[in-house]
């Protein structure tokens, strides 16, 4: 799982409000190099949590890539952009954990592959 997926996952467990950010706990971790896109991550600057990005990136050891607040001039920031490419699609969980904010419950990530299937008493 990339951070990227990270960003947009949220618990859904029955009576839950607050399902995000997913608190990630990481066994096991890959690093693979991916073609930069400038125009890509610039689109989707709008679109990311910074927040749960710097905890996501904190919790593989990545949490110094990144400035505490996203810069106004961040897409014209080719450097920032590399560092924020990394951190979302060169770092890939493949062993880990989910945990949902407000109820503790943990959702597993097994070859890389998050399960955030509910069991039926967890349905709303």
């Amino acid at each position: 799982m990339r951070l990227l997926t990270h960003n947009m996952l949220a618990s859904t467990v029955k009576g839950v409000t607050k399902g995000f950010p997913l608190k990630l706990t990481v066994t096991t971790k890959e690093e693979q190099e991916a073609e930069f896109n400038a125009e890509f991550i610039t689109r989707m600057l709008s679109r990311l949590d910074w927040e749960a990005l710097r905890g996501g990136a904190a919790s593989v050891g990545l949490e110094a890539s990144l400035p505490a607040a996203l810069p106004e001039d961040a897409a014209k920031d080719e450097d920032l952009l590399k560092k924020i490419h990394h951190v979302l699609l060169e770092v890939e969980v493949i062993e880990g954990g989910l945990e949902c904010p407000e109820s503790g419950r943990v959702f597993p990530i097994s070859n890389g592959i998050p399960n955030m299937l509910l069991n039926d008493d967890e349905l709303s």
